[in-house]
């Protein structure tokens, strides 16, 4: 309201009257409708009118009501505000500019890795888990890479090896955890694979000895039978010897007695 009465009494002393549009953010930002007239060429009005005046009390009024502060407008003869010079807005944001590592864009990376451009400092694998240090020479960085059954996964550039590193380090141990259920896994195929051919060994094994134990009972079947002939024939052998036996018998008391007949008949001769 004060800028407003000084405003009047500028416009009562007199002058040529020339109507601008004064806007409520003008008038708001502390831009009086003084300076907005010698901005576009026109000299301050010295005869208003009424119309002129309640535009300005309207314009003023709509301004107090829009803001809660009332702040003195400067005079007409006051100099402008200098502009604030515009910086240009990094392309990181600040709370990530300083930070020694950083995401790096997949498809940047991607590209960058397809140049050949990149030196690989240490490499991790795990199963299906990989982790690369990798070092650019062109601009004195570093890029730690994961990958998932050769799939990009994620992707970190360092300022220094030091961070990168760490973050190797770190991207180790996130795969060793991953690759637990590959390892776990892997263990039990492995464990089940063993278990199964020590079955089979096992039952071959065991059909082995089924074999041996019915071929030691045909045997020994076969060699009871022998010796149940043996004996028979031993028997039936042992018979005829007797028999055998007992005919020779007879036939030498047959020559003996033949032999005695046939002695008689021989004279007794005595000796000179």
């Amino acid at each position: 309201m004060k800028s407003f009465l000084h405003r009047r009494n500028a416009v009562l002393s007199g002058g040529a009257s020339h109507l601008v549009a004064v806007s409520v953010e003008s008038e708001a930002n502390g831009v009086s409708a003084e300076e907005i007239e010698l901005e576009h060429g026109a000299a301050p009005s010295a005869n208003p009118g009424p119309e002129r005046i309640d535009a300005q009390a309207q314009a003023e009024l709509s301004a107090d009501d829009v803001t809660d502060e009332v702040t003195d407008i400067p005079d007409a003869g006051a100099s402008p505000r200098p502009v604030s010079t515009l910086h240009a807005v990094p392309a990181v944001p600040a709370h990530l500019a300083n930070r020694p590592v950083q995401l790096a864009d997949g498809a940047s990376f991607t590209a960058l890795a397809a140049t050949d451009e990149l030196s690989t400092f240490r490499v991790f694998h795990c199963f299906d888990y990989s982790v690369t240090l990798l070092f650019h020479a062109r601009t004195l960085s570093y890029f730690v890479a994961m990958h998932q059954d050769n799939a990009l996964w994620h992707a970190f550039r360092a300022a220094d090896l030091d961070s990168a590193g760490a973050v190797f380090h770190h991207l180790e141990e996130q795969a060793t955890r991953l690759a637990d259920g590959e390892t776990r896994l892997a263990q039990l195929a492995a464990q089940n694979a063993v278990l199964t051919k020590q079955i089979e060994e096992s039952e071959a094994h065991a059909e082995r000895l089924r074999v041996d134990l019915q071929r030691h009972a045909e045997q020994e079947h076969r060699v009871s039978a022998r010796q149940h002939q043996v004996r028979k024939d031993v028997a039936q052998l042992e018979a005829q010897r007797i028999a055998a036996q007992a005919q020779l018998n007879k036939a030498h008391r047959t020559i003996h007695q033949l032999s005695v007949t046939s002695n008689e008949g021989v004279p007794h001769l005595t000796g000179r």
